[in-house]
This record gives C-alpha cells, structure tokens and sequence, in this order.
C-alpha cells in the first residue's frame, strides 16, 4: 500500500519561522515604492517552486513606511532598531529562517523574481547559484559600469576562476555550506562579495545563470567611496583564503624593481642602498606570504567536497 505524500504549503506568515525547502531574504532600506511590487512578483514566481517557501523581509531602519508597507502584505518583517547594514539585514533574515537553501533578492525591483525558481532548481548540484547580471545591464548606471568591470577583473585573476558577475544581490546559497562563513562575512554591501569569493577560494561548486538586470525603483545607496571599500575588500578575503594570489605578484614586483636598479647601478659602478632594500622586501614579503598561506591551510575553513 502506496502512502502519499504529505501536501506543502506556502509558509509566509508572520509566525515562528518553520523549516521549508527555501526562504528568501529580502533586506529593505527607504524602499517604500517597490516593496509592496517585489513582495507580488514573488508570490507570483515561487508558486512554480515544488515545496515550501518562506518570504522574510528585514527593515533595516527604514525612515519611510517601508516596514508598513510590507506588513501588508502578509510576509513576515524583522525590524531592525536602527540602520545596520545591507550585510547585517541579510544575517537576521538568514538566523530568523529555518531550511535548506537560501535566497536573496533586493526590494528595489531590479532582479527578477522569475529566475528564482530556475536558480532553486540549480542549487540541486551547487553550493550557491548566481543570477548573473551583464557588466553592460541597462540596469546598471553608466557611471559604475567602469568601477565594476574593474572589480569583477581583479576578483577573477585573484580567485583564479572567470566571475561574470562579482556582486549580483539574486542568488540561492545551501544553508550548511553557508552559515560556516557567516562570521567573516561584513555588515554592509560587500556581503555578497565576501561570499562570492570565499565560496569559490575554498573550491564549493557555484554556478552563474544569467538574468535581466533592470532599472531600479527609488534612490540607490551605493556611494562612490564603496568603490575602494570593495577593492580593499576583494584583497582581504583573498589573502585571508589564498594569500600567494597577492604577495607573489607583490614581491615580484619589487624584485624586478630591485633587479632593474641593481643593473642601473653597474653602470655607474655604484650599488644603491635601494636596489637591496628592494630585493630584500621582495624576500620578506614572500615569505610573509609562505607564512599566511600555512595559517590559511591551518584554518578550520569549509573545503567544497562535490
């Protein structure tokens, strides 16, 4: 005798958290004009999931009626006390859900709602999907189109890996490959950058989808200053995952320099105390990157193992 299976229903209320196959975090900031219009989109999309979901939308101290807004709906808010942070929002939404994979998605309206179903389906044979946007997205401001091309460029060389999109806020992450990283993982928009590289430094198995990226509803948060803020950060979590990436290049680069004075001063027949100190900074640099990749194996980090 066949028993059937028991029927799954969609679990978005603002009750406890109850365990489902995927809970989508929406972290929202001033984001009163398309709240309400993300929150039906996806309601629409997820109907073709195959099991539950739970929609989780964190207000991270909005100053307009963006929590108001979304309680109308029907979905479940966390309010934050004061303005933390894209990152902070992410991780209450993420410890407030219960189940197996995670998705994120901005309340702005420019990621798809659509494509979610298509990235859970993705996350079968992945630790992390990524709906990957066009560095040339019509959705993406001319202004930062240079800024990211650059960005996605040295995070690619640095995590020895091509990466079509550094930074997309679209994607579904398996709940137990994540929450190991979410002690590193920063309380503002580098978020999704920091677990963009620590997934693939650490050989987990991501995938990229591609996606339509559109124009946003309401005024972005992102400031020009965040440009260095995610260079300096791309070079932090390499060297904290794979340090030779950054002091091999480095100390190359000063032994050259070194090298080049050194044979200057053979003509003149006068060594320069610069060209030494430039060889020997080049040695002390390298081994200083010796010694971080040691700490970084040493490391309790989780390896992908698919």
């Amino acid at each position: 005798m066949s028993i059937a299976a028991p029927e799954l229903h969609e679990v978005d209320t603002p009750d406890a958290p109850a365990v489902c196959r995927v809970a989508i975090v929406i972290p929202a900031f001033n984001e009163s004009g398309g709240v309400v219009k993300t929150i039906a989109e996806l309601r629409s999309a997820l109907s073709e999931l195959d099991g539950q979901y739970e929609i989780v939308l964190v207000d991270d101290g909005s100053t307009d009626d963006t929590a108001a807004r979304a309680e109308t709906t029907g979905v479940r808010v966390i309010r934050q006390p004061r303005n933390l942070g894209y990152g902070a929002a992410l991780k209450a939404g993420i410890a407030a859900t219960q189940s197996e994979l995670v998705a994120i998605t901005d309340a702005d309206g420019t990621y798809p709602a659509e494509a979610i179903p298509g990235l859970v389906a993705a996350a079968a044979d992945a630790d992390m999907v990524v709906g990957a946007r066009s560095a040339w997205s019509a959705g993406i401001p001319l202004v930062r189109r240079p800024a990211k091309w650059f960005l996605t460029r040295l995070a690619s060389y640095l995590a020895g890996q091509r990466i079509p999109d550094l930074n997309s806020g679209l994607r579904v992450l398996r709940r137990t490959t994540l929450e190991p990283f979410i002690p590193i993982l920063p309380m503002g928009f580098s978020f999704t950058t920091t677990i963009t590289l620590a997934m693939l430094c650490t050989q987990h198995r991501v995938i990229y989808q591609p996606i339509e990226y559109r124009r946003r509803i309401g005024k972005s948060k992102i400031r020009p200053v965040d440009f260095i803020n995610f260079m300096m950060l791309v070079l932090r979590t390499v060297v904290l995952f794979n340090p030779l990436k950054v002091f091999v290049p480095l100390g190359l680069g000063l032994l050259v320099l070194g090298m080049a004075k050194f044979v200057y001063d053979l003509f003149l027949w006068n060594l320069s105390e610069s060209a030494v100190m430039a060889m020997l900074a080049a040695l002390v640099i390298w081994s200083l990157g010796l010694l971080a990749d040691m700490i970084a194996r040493l490391q309790l980090w989780p390896r992908g193992s698919r």
